[in-house]
């Protein structure tokens, strides 16, 4: 098993058509832009920033002492240490821009033909954040997604594990930017005094609007770069 898996991880696959491409984005599209679908694919956002905020803490020298998932999509990350300081700045920051930047390490492997290394990379990040979920809807979440993307990694057909790799990847790049925005409205409507870009305003002096601007600006990069070697690698 654990062979099979290497070889997966390291071997190549043949890049989709262009036209598969298009239709696995227009796909990712409609999960982010259709409400029915955003309320339950926002969970994968969810999944990513708290993951993103974790990993972030852990590089910088914090402890990390849990993460919760709720279900109305919020979450929370835990971690111990100095409450100012660089370490504190990129935890906070990793947020928001972690589902564009692993879309972006995505699409590179996609652009290498790495479809499956996407996939098991994705089932290992999902059991790396299992052991530090500290409620049990957080476990129901991951444990479902990692079972869904494992399924499909061990049982789907060539075609399907492409089309499902090329579909996830498009859908955190595409999804990234909304909840910037999202972020942006409740902050005008003084419902986000606790957020990310707020808690940046506070360690840096600079205002959070400030900080949301930079926040879309590197999802919207990630997304364009993303784009482009997505469309290329077909």
């Amino acid at each position: 098993m654990v062979d099979r898996i290497w070889q997966d991880v390291v071997g190549t696959q043949p890049p989709p058509g262009q036209g598969s491409v298009l239709l696995t984005a227009l796909v990712a599209l409609a999960l982010v832009v259709l409400p029915p679908a955003w309320r339950v694919s926002r969970h994968v956002v969810t999944i990513a920033h708290e993951g993103a905020h974790g990993v972030a803490a852990l590089l910088s020298g914090r402890r990390l002492a849990g993460i919760r998932l709720h279900s109305d999509t919020s979450g929370l990350t835990v971690s111990k240490g100095r409450p100012t300081g660089l370490g504190m700045v990129v935890t906070a920051f990793a947020g928001y821009a972690g589902p564009a930047l692993l879309g972006l390490g995505g699409a590179l492997l996609l652009r290498e033909g790495h479809a499956l290394a996407v996939l098991w990379s994705a089932v290992l990040l999902l059991g790396l954040l299992l052991v530090q979920i500290r409620n049990f809807y957080g476990l129901y979440v991951v444990l479902v997604a990692g079972a869904a993307v494992a399924a499909v990694s061990w049982w789907g057909s060539d075609a399907a594990q492409s089309l499902a790799a090329y579909t996830s990847v498009w859908f955190l790049l595409l999804a990234a930017p909304r909840p910037v925005a999202e972020l942006q409205q409740a902050r005008r409507r003084g419902r986000a005094r606790d957020s990310d870009a707020d808690t940046l305003a506070r360690l840096t002096r600079l205002p959070g609007v400030v900080w949301v601007v930079v926040l879309l600006l590197v999802t919207l990069a990630c997304l364009v770069v993303g784009a482009r070697w997505l469309w290329g690698g077909a």
